[in-house]
């Protein structure tokens, strides 16, 4: 139902905590901070063990270091960093290589015995980075910017996908759904807009939230940023004091993370690396706080009911549990708009209790002849070609209702990209003619697709013949 137009942005809005008064004079969104940066080590929450390694880690990487390269590494304040430092030093695991006039002008650098502890400390983990935040801080994050705050209205939808063609009554259902807060499945056949609409609707979620670079469980690091995923607030030119938060926390739009095919059922637990030796955070806990799509399910390599009842649980109680290799069990919330996107009819999927708990189902299908104009026009428009009425009537009378094709969204733009690859390599005009569209339907469909009474004369006899003369 929807055409895609890779010009077209969604609009975002801030959100709750994150909003300023008024934007700035680049009509950037202003960031407040949410959590204060920590002033001491007891502040960070986390075990001083665990940052005087982490330091001990970064300080390897050069043997030796000045403070403001460990306080950026560790993305801690240069006073907390010091006094993790002065502990490593105690220890005798670092010392004072040089100490200038102003107190950030210190060079650290290990000593021998220091050297092969922090060794030793790699071999175990390599994760050398960001200082994790508590489980705590994280839980309280997610529970304060929950994604379930966000609402849209009408006119956030029709400015969102003012830029594509949608049905009004489309736009009005997938908007009602985002409000619940609860899962919502599109289904219909495949290149129907399914897949697109969902990511859609992901930057349509309003405002920023805090990420974790790495949160810690029971001493164990678990990777929840991820550069792929998370899309960092640009607060380059924001007041200081509003970008004066903790560093450990990078300030993101809503997530939108999307599995497809590819999906099992232990991608959605912990993933520990021998090699690496720390935790990389499943994709739905990377989504937290945003949407978490599900695309092509019925495709995945494991079963649609075992996948299906995986959910159950975290629907319902909106909690998801995973254990550390230790055995150490604990809980996350489950904050995410989960969207199933599939091309089976929900009835296919036999899984009554899933279906319950599913807010919404919404069919996505072929599309009205105006609106499948529409989009043809556009395609037409944004790879450069010119049409006629009698080539766009062509195409619907000559060759998408005689071998009864569906008008869906994807097939006016994957037709003209052909046509507009033919024009260029024969070096002809850019427009669009009946023998340009009959040639770019049998290249996408097969020769066996075009209708007979549209074929040229001689189409399909070679390939009749050939099996008979291979008999």
């Amino acid at each position: 139902m929807i055409e895609h137009n890779t010009s077209g942005t969604a609009q975002r809005a801030p959100a709750p905590g994150f909003e300023a008064d008024n934007p700035d004079d680049h009509g950037r969104e202003q960031v407040r901070p949410w959590h204060p940066a920590p002033r001491t080590v007891a502040d960070t929450g986390i075990d001083v063990t665990l940052l005087v390694g982490l330091l001990m880690k970064a300080a390897y990487l050069h043997r030796s270091a000045m403070l403001t390269q460990l306080a950026d590494t560790l993305k801690l304040p240069a006073m907390v960093t010091h006094e993790i430092a002065s502990i490593a030093v105690q220890e005798r695991m670092l010392e004072v290589a040089h100490r200038g006039a102003s107190d950030l002008d210190v060079r650290f650098r290990l000593t021998d015995a220091g050297y092969a502890r922090a060794a030793e400390l790699v071999a175990r983990s390599s994760y050398v980075g960001a200082a994790p935040v508590t489980l705590d801080a994280y839980l309280a994050a997610v529970q304060r910017h929950s994604v379930r705050q966000a609402s849209v209205s009408r006119a956030d939808m029709a400015a969102a996908f003012g830029d594509l063609v949608v049905p009004s009554h489309l736009l009005d259902e997938v908007g009602m759904a985002v409000n619940t807060g609860r899962a919502l499945m599109l289904y219909g056949p495949a290149g129907s807009g399914k897949t697109y609409l969902a990511q859609r609707l992901g930057k349509l979620l309003p405002g920023a939230v805090p990420v974790p670079h790495a949160i810690t469980v029971a001493s164990e690091i678990i990777q929840v940023f991820d550069p792929l995923v998370h899309v960092p607030v640009d607060t380059a030119d924001a007041p200081l004091q509003l970008r004066a938060t903790d560093r450990r926390w990078t300030i993101c739009h809503r997530p939108a993370v999307l599995s497809g095919g590819e999906l099992t059922l232990s991608m959605l637990d912990l993933r520990y690396d021998a090699m690496s030796g720390f935790y990389q955070a499943p994709p739905h806990m990377k989504a937290n706080n945003g949407i978490y799509i599900i695309d092509d399910l019925g495709r995945q390599l494991v079963g649609v009911s075992e996948l299906l009842n995986r959910w159950i649980v975290p629907l319902d109680r909106g909690v998801d549990m995973f254990s550390l290799q230790t055995g150490v069990r604990f809980s996350v919330p489950f904050d995410v708009w989960p969207v199933f996107s599939t091309n089976l009819d929900p009835q296919q999927l036999g899984d009554e209790a899933f279906l319950r708990r599913l807010g919404s189902k919404l069919f996505i299908g072929p599309l009205s002849s105006d609106d499948y104009r529409e989009v043809y026009l556009r395609a037409a428009s944004d790879v450069g070609l010119e049409s006629t009425e009698a080539a766009f009537d062509f195409l619907l009378e000559g060759l998408h209702f005689p071998s009864r094709t569906p008008l869906l969204a994807c097939i006016p733009r994957d037709l003209l990209v052909l046509v507009a690859s033919s024009v260029l390599y024969h070096r002809g005009p850019p427009q669009v003619t009946q023998d340009a569209l009959r040639g770019a339907w049998k290249c996408y469909f097969g020769a066996q697709a075009v209708p007979e009474s549209t074929r040229p004369s001689g189409m399909g006899i070679a390939w009749q013949a050939a099996p008979q003369a291979a008999s």
